[in-house]
């Protein structure tokens, strides 16, 4: 297998992975563009494997490092992370390494007792601050404890100003490429932004602390284990992450919605013509006809959301429950919102919605705007005042937002 020198990062380092063309399912997350999983090979006077990939593409990854050197001569394979994405691979590398010792955290060390049979697997446990020579190079080690599991784990190559992030700063992209600089301008961006979505979002806080680290370091160039190396926007991820970890709102209201005979429908563009009228951007999407991973990555940076649903057996319509489940569990926050929708002989769906929003902890602007069965000029009038309270009340918390300089 050719290892070109596409595949390299500096002298002696090496991308040995694998481009995962196909997969368009990542637990739940639409990866439309599909993925890889990045492993990297460091060669000194001591070798080092960082990371492993999916179990299935084991071999691949053996062919590229085999390309590089003797697979008996490879000192250590580093594991950053204990998710099978990366780490399922592992037994069959470790069968095909003879010598290598396994380089992880203790958190990490048990998260693979977990998955594995690692009897005879040899260890070497570091934490933050620790450093493994290689030769003129050194690894060093950076505990990132819930970005995204709690083992996570930074390593950074202080004299190539090179830092292996594992999922920080990913995105889900497939591609010949290997740096954000070689793909059409903005896209690297825009993929790392639905990755941080739908991946990394619950987990602020951590991320906050995981930046504060990398504040520390002085990097070049920061390789994930998933999508293409950052070389020329590192500045631009790095502050990125800043401002998706602070939870700061733009302003923009998200309508979303499920209906049945289109009474919800047209209160929904009812709302966001008002919305839009408020002077914020303003976006519709149909929960049926629209991605959970396209949605929670919209809503993530709206400061304002506008949900709706019919009335179906005294709750709310399935594939809104959906949705909302999704939203709920990754925890977007810093968002004004109310809940709107069509009943008929029973009311339900709204309601339904409203108490969702309350479990967010988003701050509910109104109650619930119900239509009984078809909504009338009167209705849709209100729906549209309803939006621009919407857009008002959205342009104030990111002024708020800015004026405190919250770090939520």
């Amino acid at each position: 297998m050719s290892n070109g020198n596409g595949n390299r990062l500096r002298e002696g380092i090496d991308w040995v992975g694998y481009v995962d063309w196909t997969v368009r399912d990542f637990h739940g997350y639409d990866t439309e563009r599909g993925a890889t999983y990045n492993a990297y090979l460091v060669r000194d006077e001591k070798t080092a494997l960082i990371d492993a990939v999916k179990e299935p593409y084991a071999a691949d990854l053996l062919a590229r490092v085999a390309a590089l050197t003797d697979l008996a001569a490879v000192d250590y394979v580093v594991v950053n992370h204990a998710e099978p994405d990366h780490a399922g691979g592992l037994p069959r590398v470790l069968a095909a390494l003879p010598r290598a010792q396994v380089v992880c955290n203790a958190k990490c060390r048990e998260a693979l007792g977990e998955h594995f049979d690692t009897a005879g697997w040899d260890f070497h446990v570091v934490a933050t601050g620790d450093e493994l020579p290689l030769g003129r190079r050194r690894l060093r080690f950076i505990d990132t404890p819930m970005v995204h599991w709690p083992e996570s784990m930074f390593t950074y190559v202080p004299e190539e100003r090179l830092l292996f992030s594992m999922d920080a700063f990913g995105q889900h992209v497939a591609s010949t490429q290997r740096y954000d600089d070689e793909l059409e301008p903005g896209l690297a961006l825009a993929e790392a932004r639905t990755y941080y979505a739908n991946i990394v979002l619950p987990y602020g806080r951590q991320v906050a602390r995981a930046l504060a680290a990398a504040a520390e370091l002085d990097i070049d160039m920061i390789a994930p284990s998933h999508g293409v190396i950052w070389r020329a926007g590192v500045a631009g991820i790095l502050d990125a992450y800043a401002g998706w970890a602070a939870h700061r709102p733009r302003p923009r209201v998200v309508v979303a919605y499920d209906t049945m005979w289109d009474s919800t429908g047209r209160m929904a563009r009812a709302v966001t013509e008002g919305a839009a009228a408020g002077g914020v951007v303003a976006a519709l999407h149909h929960v049926r006809h629209t991605s959970h991973t396209r949605l929670v990555t919209e809503v993530m940076e709206a400061a304002a959301v506008a949900f709706g649903s019919a009335t179906l057996n005294a709750g709310m319509m399935p594939q809104a429950a959906a949705a909302l489940t999704y939203l709920k569990g990754l925890r977007p926050r810093n968002k004004a919102a109310f809940a709107f929708g069509s009943y008929g002989w029973g009311k339900g769906g709204p309601e339904a919605v409203d108490a969702v929003l309350g479990e967010m902890g988003w701050e509910r602007i109104r109650e619930p705007l119900r239509v009984r069965y078809r909504p009338g000029e009167d209705d849709l009038a209100e729906c549209r005042r309803a939006g621009g309270e919407l857009a008002r009340r959205a342009l104030e918390l990111v002024a708020e937002h800015a004026g405190a300089g919250r770090d939520d």
